[in-house]
């Protein structure tokens, strides 16, 4: 593995920060007042023109569907010479290169993957359609994702079971005639809330009569769909996320759909799942290692201008103690996201799986411990909102239960290690 970014990379690089200097950065006071005005209209879930703005500008300057990779990527290639379109980077970026991208992207959590279309959950939903839907299904939805135009949610979670255990999942996806009815309740369904939400990617049971992993298939079920009922938008920490679409609660009731909108085969779903799940998994923590830096920046410029007890707050030891730990922490935590996104480059995703976990692990704490130190120099002011420092915390603390808990990875990783030691 080679450590320097490739010339690819930088002249990405300097694109993407160019982008975020003149216009991501200077945009983030306008978005905050229009969402704060949104919410008073009785829009908490609606999309702010800030944002369509910031996207058509970064599609503008080549940025755009940066995320895709590997085999989604060539997928997506295909489409487009079907239809003579341009929807990827020629040729599409490898893992490592997207890393560095995505960390910039981090920086600004609730603006710069937005603009660039590269914002969960739409990213982990075009992936899955690339790879495993039909050409009715991508042309239907893979395509106005892509170009932007529409938005989507994933709907596993449940709130009646223990979903970091998702064989435990209950919604129903039942025959009927030529198509299937589906009944159950999903929650945390990220992206429902979002005005333009088109389309809900449904994980449930189809196969009653298998077992474990076997049991459950992904369905493909437009919002508007006679029976959906979206019960109510989820709040985290307080934020309603709604400019990215929000969390929501939801219920299936005898909803109807044609048997073609199941995506793969039956009983596929859980390898679906995971397939999603682990590149979401790793640009979350590029992502978070932007934030962190972003959060380390703030806290040294903020401990330079503040005196207390008669010195500036840099001089005190305690200070620099934290400094110092945030640095070794994150670049820590981007080595080994940079070695994970090698090895999906190499040796692709399933080879990958106990990096994926470990960098899951470690970089929502690394990010916890890195905010929680700038809030902290920051005092009151860190936890208002004249700084990002308190949703950025909030963000990766719901990075260690969001895609699986801590606690799961660890249980595997753990089993990983023994099995490789019994050999």
């Amino acid at each position: 593995m080679d450590f320097g970014y490739d010339a690819r990379t930088e002249e990405f690089r300097g694109r993407l920060e160019a982008f975020m200097a003149e216009r991501v950065y200077p945009a983030e006071a306008t978005f905050a007042d229009q969402v704060r005005a949104a919410a008073r209209e009785g829009h908490p879930w609606q999309r702010v023109p800030v944002t369509a703005e910031l996207k058509a500008e970064a599609r503008r300057r080549g940025l755009w569907n940066l995320f895709l990779t590997g085999r989604a990527a060539e997928a997506v290639r295909k489409l487009d010479a079907e239809r003579g379109t341009h929807s990827l980077p020629d040729p599409p970026l490898t893992n490592v290169q997207y890393a560095p991208l995505a960390e910039i992207t981090g920086r600004s959590p609730a603006l710069a993957p937005e603009a660039l279309n590269c914002a969960a959950p739409d990213t982990g939903n075009m992936e899955l359609l690339a790879e495993f839907g039909s050409q009715a299904q991508q042309e239907r939805w893979l395509r106005p994702l892509l170009d932007g135009q529409i938005r989507s949610a994933f709907c596993m979670t449940e709130p009646a079971v223990a979903s970091s255990d998702a064989t435990n999942i209950a919604t129903t996806i039942s025959a009927d005639g030529d198509g299937y009815l589906i009944s159950g309740r999903k929650w945390w369904s990220s992206g429902a809330m979002d005005p333009n939400c088109r389309v809900l990617i449904v994980m449930g049971v189809t196969a009653e009569a298998r077992q474990g992993h076997e049991r459950h298939s992904m369905i493909l079920v437009p919002r508007d769909t006679p029976g959906v009922t979206v019960e109510r938008g989820l709040s985290v920490f307080g934020y309603t996320d709604g400019p990215h679409g929000g969390h929501a609660e939801i219920t299936f009731d005898q909803v109807r759909v044609p048997k073609d909108n199941v995506v793969g085969a039956h009983g596929q779903g859980f390898a679906i799942a995971q397939a999603r799940l682990g590149p979401g998994r790793i640009h979350h923590c590029m992502r978070l290692i932007g934030a962190a830096e972003r959060a380390l920046e703030l806290m040294c410029a903020r401990v330079g201008t503040r005196t207390a007890f008669g010195s500036a707050l840099a001089e005190h030891g305690v200070i620099a103690e934290w400094i110092a730990e945030s640095r070794v922490r994150i670049e820590q935590a981007r080595l080994l996201v940079l070695k994970t996104a090698w090895l999906m480059d190499t040796v692709g995703n399933k080879g990958t799986h106990g990096e994926i976990q470990a960098i899951k692990i470690v970089t929502p704490a690394m990010a916890q411990w890195v905010i929680d130190r700038a809030i902290q120099a920051h005092g009151g002011a860190g936890v208002s909102q004249d700084f990002p420092l308190a949703q950025l915390w909030a963000n990766a603390r719901s990075l260690s239960f969001a895609d699986g808990p801590d606690e799961v990875h660890k249980r595997s990783l753990g089993r990983r290690e023994l099995r490789k030691a019994m050999r």
